[in-house]
């Protein structure tokens, strides 16, 4: 029998992973979190064999909860759910020594062969995910990102300052760096680098 921890802050989204999962046969929920503390402090208690993670909590990420996890209760293996389809995140989710990496628009068959991939040993990235771990670390930092991502949907250098509270010099210091670290001529040629590493 897989034990499994469910944390997802989202209510809804949590009963219905904990209404699925505990339908199928060798799967049991042995318990649910709603924010990182919580999810450690569960893990601790009630010992599961895997974590199923949402990246996005209140508190501690999914992501510090993974690698605490790691240390705190290395006989359970998390498994990331999101919906962050970010080759960052990816990258930092690996690094951790998390087990696996799915979008939340995987289907249900899918999700509960991932959990018992993980819980045996294996590791599971999500399909759509794949690209990215060729595509190679991006030299972008998270704020360099951020600003080509924004200039990518069409905002201003201005809108960006204006969207993220900094300066008009602060975003146009943050996009010439990106332009200079992805050896684009323009910012338009920076974006269309960016987003064809899966850098975006």
């Amino acid at each position: 029998m897989i034990k499994v921890l469910v944390v997802e802050d989202h209510a809804v989204v949590r009963a219905g992973l904990t209404a699925l999962l505990s339908g199928e046969i060798g799967i049991r929920v042995v318990g649910e979190a709603a924010d990182g503390k919580d999810a450690l402090d569960e893990a601790q208690r009630l010992r599961p064999d895997v974590a199923l993670l949402d990246i996005d909590l209140p508190g501690a990420d999914g992501i510090t909860v993974a690698g605490e996890l790691a240390r705190l209760v290395p006989g359970c293996r998390a498994l990331m759910l999101t919906a962050l389809d970010r080759p960052g995140h990816l990258e930092r989710v690996l690094a951790v020594g998390a087990a696996g990496y799915l979008l939340k628009t995987t289907g249900p068959a899918e999700m509960t062969d991932a959990i018992r991939r993980v819980a045996g040993g294996g590791r599971v990235i999500d399909p759509r995910m794949r690209d990215a771990l060729r595509a190679g670390p991006s030299p972008l930092t998270d704020s360099e990102a951020e600003a080509l991502r924004l200039t990518a949907s069409g905002a201003h250098a201005r809108e960006i300052a204006a969207d993220l509270f900094l300066s008009l010099g602060t975003v146009r210091n943050r996009l010439s760096s990106a332009v200079g670290k992805l050896h684009a001529r323009t910012l338009v040629d920076a974006v269309r680098i960016a987003e064809g590493h899966g850098w975006l």
